[in-house]
C-alpha cells in the first residue's frame, strides 16, 4: 500500500506499485508464496488482475484459489467464486490441513474477514509514495484490531514490509 494507506487510485490504477521494480528483488514474496496454499480475493481486485494480465490470474498457478462474490458464477481461470457466508468458508478451508490462507484484498473483503476476526497475521508492504487518495486498504468501519509486531523489513528502494499477528 502507499504511505498513506491506499492500494490503487480511485480509477483501480496500480501502476505506481511499478515504481518499486528492481530487477533481482521480490521483496520476500517466493518466500511467502511457499507458506501458502489457499488465494481468497474479492471480486474487484480479481476483475482488476484480469484486465491487467489480458485475462490470465496468475495465482491460480500456484495455489487453491477463490473469488469472494455476490453473485453465482461458475469456475473460470483456475478459480472458484463463492457467494455464501465467509465465516464457514474459512472455517472449512482452516480445517483442511495444508499451509496457510492468503488474502489479498481488497477493503471490502478486508473488512469482512476482519469483522468476524478471520486474520490472524497481517503483511503489508509500504511503499513509499503518498497518493492523496484512492482506494484504502482498510476502509471506514472496519472494525480495531490490537496487533504485535512480528517482523519489519526494510529495503534499499524504501519500501517496508510490516509483519503483525493479531493479539490474543
Amino acid at each position: 500500500m502507499s504511505l498513506d494507506g491506499y492500494l490503487a487510485t480511485k480509477n483501480d490504477d496500480i501502476s505506481w506499485l511499478d515504481s518499486m521494480a528492481l530487477e533481482g528483488e521480490d521483496y520476500g514474496y517466493a518466500a511467502f508464496n511457499e507458506t501458502v496454499d489457499t488465494y481468497i480475493v474479492g471480486n474487484k481486485t480479481y476483475q482488476v488482475v484480469l484486465n491487467l494480465t489480458g485475462g490470465f490470474f496468475p495465482p491460480a498457478d500456484q495455489h487453491t484459489c477463490y473469488v469472494i462474490t455476490r453473485s453465482e458464477r461458475t469456475s473460470e481461470n483456475g478459480v472458484t467464486f463463492f457467494n455464501g457466508n465467509i465465516v464457514d468458508l474459512v472455517a472449512r478451508l482452516k480445517a483442511i490441513p495444508g499451509k496457510n490462507i492468503y488474502c489479498d484484498g481488497g477493503a471490502t473483503l478486508v473488512q469482512m474477514l476482519m469483522t468476524e476476526e478471520l486474520i490472524d497475521e497481517f503483511i503489508i508492504s509500504v511503499i513509499p509514495i503518498v497518493l492523496g487518495d484512492g482506494k484504502r486498504l482498510f476502509k471506514g468501519g472496519t472494525p480495531g484490531s490490537a496487533l504485535e509486531m512480528v517482523s519489519c523489513t526494510p529495503y534499499p528502494s524504501g519500501l517496508v514490509t510490516l509483519h503483525y499477528k493479531r493479539k490474543t
